[in-house]
């Protein structure tokens, strides 16, 4: 029988910096078994593992955006280009790209939150005629925490972008304010038919579905990613279980439907 918790080791193929405390990893990867919010257990002997989402995938190698925000993450970032990392996975049910072809789209993320739909926003970007409209709003504390810069410039050219911060010195060129403040007057072709992705810090994803539902948004329209409280990814350390859910198993993904009423 197959140990599932036995991970494969990944070369480093690329570290690219975002922020002080936010890199992506490029992991070599050949297998064509993942999906858009999907998540990886990383590893370090000695020091531990994490979960780890997806960020990117690509022929021959998928990106992990990782915040350095503790002793498995800190060690993470020790490690440089043509180092290895232990991994397992992937797990978890991702966002199923059926779901949004043919449709109006938008995706809201907030702060790392765009790390799990990056895929998700590159494949309709690249592919805007497999949706009747698509539009992108994401959101970072301040300029400096903003991710992805260089894939935003280029969306721009592809699909329709809100990118905004929550506060900013004077003279910014961008937005400033809230998600929130945007999506009730952000132009929506079919209420009744769009679909919405929302990604973030828990509060960001509760208000700004809230906002969507106020604009008429049907709540099954509405998809979510629950990614607190993973540990084991398997479903055998019981971490994340919330009532009969085990958001490793059935999510992290969920449809609103189902999400909002997973309270941890």
């Amino acid at each position: 029988m197959k140990n599932e918790y036995v991970p494969f080791l990944s070369r480093i193929e690329d570290v690219i910096q975002h922020t002080d405390i936010e890199f992506t990893f490029r992991m070599a990867y050949e297998k064509n078994d993942v999906k858009p919010g999907q998540f990886f257990e990383v590893s370090i002997p000695k020091f531990g593992e994490a979960p780890i989402s997806v960020s990117g995938i690509e022929d021959g190698y998928l990106d992990l955006t990782i915040r350095k925000v503790g002793r498995v993450t800190n060690e993470i970032f020790a490690c440089y280009k043509g180092d290895s990392l232990f991994m397992r996975g992937p797990y978890g049910n991702g966002f199923d790209l059926e779901n949004y072809r043919g449709k109006e789209l938008i995706v809201a993320a907030g702060g790392t939150g765009v790390s799990p739909v990056r895929a998700v926003i590159e494949y309709f970007a690249g592919h805007a005629e497999e949706t009747k409209g698509f539009t992108v709003i994401a959101g970072f504390k301040s300029p400096e925490f903003i991710l992805f810069t260089d894939d935003f410039k280029k969306w721009q050219d592809k699909c329709r972008v809100i990118l905004t911060v929550d506060q900013a010195k004077e003279g910014y060129p961008g937005k400033v304010g809230l998600i929130t403040q945007y999506v009730p007057v952000l132009e929506i072709h079919n209420i009744k038919e769009v679909q919405v992705i929302v990604v973030g810090p828990p509060m960001m994803m509760h208000f700004t579905t809230q906002e969507f539902l106020k604009r008429g948004v049907p709540e099954g329209n509405i998809w979510i990613s629950q990614e607190r409280k993973m540990c084991c990814g398997i479903g055998k350390c019981g971490h994340c279980k919330i009532d009969d859910v085990y958001i490793c198993l059935d999510g992290p993904v969920f449809n609103y439907t189902k999400g909002k009423n997973l309270i941890d």
